[in-house]
């Protein structure tokens, strides 16, 4: 089981982890909306929360369709379809909310953030410091 990991933090910026065998597991069963410790992923401090995803062969997940089964809903304006035309419905293949092995991307966002240190920009700071020496 593996599942890439999308966090995205408040200033805009995001990263990407892939979370494999026991750090997927702790994912698995988790819903859209649901938060957890950022830990589970190696990202000691934060708190995240599941916004969406998709599966295994690209199909979006969506909040409001209970269990991880795959149907086909007849949609307007939402997650899954974007209408050309006003008033344009259209039957569409979506995921429902809750992550299992077939998803393959978690998409997340920050809620409670330890300081973002971003390891490039953390050598480049301690270079000029140590140019000064």
């Amino acid at each position: 089981m593996e599942y890439k990991v999308i966090v995205s933090y408040q200033d805009g910026k995001t990263i990407q982890k892939e979370v494999k065998d026991k750090q997927a597991e702790s994912l698995f069963g988790l819903k859209i909306g649901e938060e957890f410790n950022g830990e589970t992923i190696g990202l000691s401090g934060h708190v995240l929360k599941i916004t969406g995803g998709s599966d295994k062969d690209g199909f979006p997940m969506r909040k409001d369709l209970d269990g991880s089964r795959r149907v086909k809903l007849l949609l307007s304006k939402s997650v899954g379809f974007n209408p050309v035309e006003h008033g344009e419905r259209r039957k569409k293949r979506v995921r429902g909310n809750t992550i299992n092995e077939d998803i393959a991307q978690i998409n997340t966002k920050v809620i409670k953030p330890e300081k973002y240190e971003n390891p490039e920009e953390k050598k480049s700071e301690e270079a000029p410091e140590e140019a000064k020496s």
